[in-house]
């Protein structure tokens, strides 16, 4: 299955991403997806990434290094359904977004 990566963070090289193809994103949430990244990264540490299903489902997805001996898998995944839950509107906005301008879906149906 295909996927776009929209943001993500690097605990490791402490970068954040962001994909240049989504500059069409307001400021304010790009901001957001930004604290929300390095945010997740410095709690669990690993690689965080947000990214687009070829349908336009939003995927969020954390791992790390064989060798990272402070990475934790189960808090990781928790950490994963807890932003999930709490920001379920900006997921859905996102989604909405990549199927009106990216696959050019029309919506009023």
């Amino acid at each position: 299955m295909e996927k776009t990566v929209l943001c993500g963070a690097n605990a490791y090289e402490m970068k954040y991403y962001f994909n240049e193809q989504f500059n069409g994103i307001p400021e304010s949430i790009r901001e957001e997806l930004h604290i929300l990244c390095v945010l997740f990264t410095e709690e669990v540490g690993g690689v965080f990434t947000i990214s687009f299903e070829e349908d336009g489902n939003v995927l969020l997805e954390t791992n790390a290094d064989d060798d990272d001996i402070y990475y934790d898998e189960i808090s990781s995944g928790l950490m994963v359904s807890e932003v999930r839950r709490r920001r379920q509107e900006l997921f859905e906005s996102l989604s909405l977004y990549y199927r009106v301008f990216i696959l050019k879906e029309d919506i009023a149906e």
